[in-house]
């Protein structure tokens, strides 16, 4: 098949008049990162290939879908040819800034996914959490976070920037960093360390966001909820049950605080619709004495399972101080929509489906896959968007739940 015929056949799978020129205005967007003719050709083409409905989107299938006898083409985009991988992802998060931000009710979200591998020489892998399958196991870590996710129904968040975790396994040992192309001044930085590079690109951009929603991994690091209180941002992030909150004039670990609270201080609540419809959990807000600046107040957050009560997710809170609980339960709820998220780019771009192993090569394909993934955000929202009597017939491109 060649290639001027799968993009028409692409064309056809976005179904809305739109999305024409949103792919094009994606393209030339990138282009400019991309010096020479054949290379900027060379991306398109691939781009296009990461639409296509394949099994996996290996360089062999991608090659297959835009009309190439193998993959060499394909690969060299990856791994040899001249262009930046940072300004690219820069572009990304500009454009989903653009079309999907919401400054009213959007937040920033700091997770991380699990990519699965058999061997042990792709930059980055190691015997480590896999929060995919959910244990240990070999694999890969990239941080990411949304450039903005709207809180408004349905909630739309996009990974739009990743930081791949390397181990001290891969740091501290200088000939798996040759093999692998690790830059020299790459070394060794903890999750925290991670998320605050890439939030502290995302408020250079100006990502309009009210939150910063954040993990355990980055929640129960004092230093990271300190920068961010620093930088002037509200926040809810994660932290363990152990860690201890003070409440009171009296510092106690979470579980036991939560543990202690009466029943009239558990309400049960949604955050939303979930992949398997309404999340409803028990939760209690627990206004916290510790001090903070005027105008300013933290909270301690508690999920409770209402089949499982011994089964509690713990919160720390730091926000305006008229916050509602309602609002504050909405903001903790929406850390999910960045695992759907990663979920649907690996579903639907291939994300954790790539063939590389240097560390350029890595970030490059990730880029890729998220700029293809954002603008399919993109193209449903703008669909959402058109009146019945004015949509397409085949309307906007199924998500990765309704497809199947």
């Amino acid at each position: 098949m060649g290639a001027e015929r799968w993009e028409a056949d692409a064309g056809e799978s976005v179904v809305l008049d739109e999305g024409v020129t949103l792919w094009e205005r994606l393209n030339g967007r990138v282009a400019q990162h991309f010096g020479r003719v054949e290379v900027r050709a060379r991306l398109r083409r691939s781009l296009a290939g990461l639409l296509a409905r394949m099994d996996r989107k290996n360089g062999w299938q991608i090659a297959e879908a835009i009309g190439e006898d193998g993959p060499q083409g394909v690969q060299r985009l990856l791994n040899a040819a001249v262009w930046d991988a940072d300004a690219v992802r820069d572009e990304l998060r500009a454009s989903a800034v653009e079309h999907l931000g919401d400054a009213a009710s959007g937040v920033l979200i700091v997770d991380e996914s699990g990519f699965p591998e058999k061997g042990n020489a792709s930059c980055g892998v190691a015997s480590q959490y896999c929060g995919t399958i959910g244990s240990t196991t070999n694999c890969q870590t990239p941080r990411g976070h949304p450039a903005s996710s709207s809180g408004t129904p349905p909630v739309t968040a996009r990974p739009s920037s990743t930081a791949l975790y390397l181990p001290r396994t891969w740091t501290n040992y200088h000939p798996r960093r040759v093999v692998a192309g690790i830059p020299k001044d790459v070394r060794f930085a903890t999750k925290p360390a991670l998320a605050k590079q890439m939030l502290t690109r995302a408020f250079a951009a100006k990502a309009p966001a009210r939150w910063v929603v954040a993990d355990s991994c980055s929640g129960r690091a004092h230093h990271f909820r300190r920068w961010l209180e620093d930088e002037g941002k509200s926040y809810i992030v994660g932290i363990l049950p152990s860690q201890v909150v003070e409440h009171d004039g009296q510092r106690q670990r979470a579980r036991a605080l939560a543990e202690r609270l009466p029943s009239e201080a558990w309400v049960r609540r949604s955050a939303g619709e979930g992949s398997r419809g309404p999340r409803v959990h028990d939760r209690a807000v627990i206004a916290r004495s510790e001090a903070c600046p005027i105008g300013m107040r933290r909270w301690l957050l508690v999920r409770r399972s209402p089949d499982e009560p011994t089964d509690l997710a713990s919160f720390r809170a730091y926000g305006p101080s008229d916050t509602t609980a309602e609002e504050l339960v909405r903001v903790a709820g929406m850390r999910w929509a960045i695992e759907e998220g990663f979920a649907q780019a690996k579903g639907e771009v291939g994300l954790d489906q790539y063939e590389v192993r240097r560390w350029d090569a890595w970030h490059r394909f990730v880029t890729l896959g998220l700029l293809v993934h954002a603008y399919l955000a993109i193209v449903r929202a703008r669909a959402r968007q058109i009146p019945e009597d004015r949509a397409p017939k085949g309307g906007a491109i199924p998500s990765r739940r309704s497809s199947r």
